[in-house]
């Protein structure tokens, strides 16, 4: 029973993938919620799911389904993009605000589960990611952010990047930031 707890979940138990709002709306021209590198986020992000699908580990979606103008749940921009639509044994959750924790399916399910480890990666880092994270804080759920499978939108005319550093400094006070490969050590374990 060496490095389990009570609840039979152990240190080296792969974290949940969680897959954050991963929608047509990101990628498309002209909108208000562009994401300002999505397509080089996109091939990590792929990467990542990749790896989790391969040893069926466990993965989650959050969708975003704002009933705002500009997020139309009837459109098809609010549709998963196509590498990333969820597969048979992997949960998908609708949030209407920007933290996951306003579905309460989300919110039940989360608080169900004993020792969770997350790693988040995805769309909407200035929105769904860092509210989600915050959120999980205050329920003492720990999650890890991938760095380089995260993307902002594109929220000021400044530096995106620049404005990518900030909002990623702020999560680090909730949670982990790490890159990929710092994610995937070496040896092509997990290292969180």
């Amino acid at each position: 029973m060496q490095g389990r707890d009570l609840f039979g979940a152990t240190d080296t138990d792969p974290p949940v993938l969680v897959c954050a709002d991963l929608q047509c709306e990101y990628l498309a021209e002209g909108r208000k919620h562009l994401i300002a590198d999505g397509e080089v986020v996109m091939a990590r992000c792929r990467q990542l799911i990749e790896l989790w699908r391969g040893h069926l580990w466990p993965v989650v979606h959050l969708k975003r389904i704002a009933r705002a103008a500009w997020f139309n749940p009837a459109s098809n921009l609010t549709d998963w993009l196509d590498d990333f639509k969820p597969k048979p044994g992997e949960i998908a959750f609708e949030h209407p605000l920007p933290s996951a924790y306003s579905s309460a399916r989300f919110a039940d399910y989360m608080s169900n589960m004993r020792s969770i480890r997350c790693v988040m990666l995805g769309f909407s880092l200035d929105e769904t990611i860092l509210s989600t994270v915050v959120d999980g804080f205050h329920r003492s759920h720990r999650y890890q952010v991938i760095g380089d499978a995260v993307a902002c939108r594109k929220a000021c005319e400044g530096d995106v990047a620049a404005y990518k550093l900030v909002v990623t400094r702020v999560i680090g006070n909730f949670a982990g930031v790490l890159d990929s490969a710092e994610l995937i050590g070496a040896s092509g374990r997990l290292a969180v």
